[in-house]
């Protein structure tokens, strides 16, 4: 399968949402059918990716929760995440894009760096993933989208754009995670308040769980994990969503916090 930068998209719906975050402008209703598999989902995305104008720096997962889960037979979701929205958090508040009228959140994540390229098989378990880990750190996913409907219109429409994600901010590694994994905590606050609590155990099945459903889906979607890509494993704390001229803090305690905030979106060449 290719998956060559093209400018165009035989999908009328994929070419709206790449238009639409390019512009930094809402987008509604959903432009065109919705999808009703997860499949289907994918096949919008794989187009979007294509007439995309930037690498794949990395990938989130987000959670499908029960009944959905059965319904479209996964319990999680993947999206790419493009290099020019990966952002290192330093001392400043790390300034984040949000599309006026769209949607966006920010999410507590434990990100992890591939060390090697994966081999391409599709049998991958928690387990078998950890020699594949190079470093683990805390992050934060800027979930997107210039669709204000995606999160209440199923995870096949949140999957068909890009998985619903806008960014990721990069915090600390996370030293002796392979010990400490069960103990990792985390906090959300947004404008000062505190909106979620959890840690590495709220992500059902763990962050080495992600990371294997992560690669079981790319070896069905010919795609593959290369090394120096991130995962985003998933929301730690919940997802909570953010307005433009908000604050938030993760706080991830002794592995560190990250201080962002929702800026309007501007046009993108």
């Amino acid at each position: 399968m290719s998956h060559a930068f093209d400018k165009t998209s035989s999908s009328p719906t994929a070419r709206a949402f790449v238009e639409a975050r390019r512009a930094g402008r809402m987008l509604s209703p959903y432009p065109g059918p919705t999808p009703t598999t997860l499949a289907g989902a994918y096949e919008i995305q794989d187009e979007a990716i294509a007439a995309w104008p930037d690498r794949i720096a990395g990938w989130k997962l987000g959670r499908i929760k029960e009944p959905l889960d059965q319904q479209y037979g996964a319990g999680r979701l993947a999206g790419p995440i493009f290099s020019r929205n990966v952002w290192q958090a330093g001392a400043e508040p790390t300034r984040f894009p949000v599309i006026d009228g769209g949607f966006a959140a920010v999410e507590a994540e434990y990100i992890i760096l591939l060390g090697s390229t994966a081999p391409d098989r599709g049998d991958w378990t928690a387990d078998s993933v950890t020699s594949l880990v190079g470093q683990v750190f805390t992050g934060v996913e800027i979930a997107g989208s210039p669709y204000p409907g995606i999160n209440e219109s199923g995870p096949a429409v949140t999957a068909s754009d890009f998985g619903n994600n806008a960014g990721l901010i990069l915090g600390d590694e996370i030293t002796g995670w392979r010990d400490r994994l069960a103990e990792l905590s985390c906090t959300v606050a947004i404008d000062g308040q505190i909106v979620g609590r959890g840690g590495a155990v709220d992500i059902p099945g763990g962050p080495l769980d992600s990371m294997a459903f992560l690669l079981n889906l790319l070896h069905q979607r010919g795609r593959r994990l290369e090394a120096g890509q991130l995962i985003s494993t998933g929301a730690a704390t919940g997802v909570h969503q953010i307005f433009i001229g908000q604050s938030a803090v993760a706080d991830f305690g002794p592995d560190g916090r990250i201080a962002c905030e929702a800026v309007a979106a501007a046009a993108i060449a």
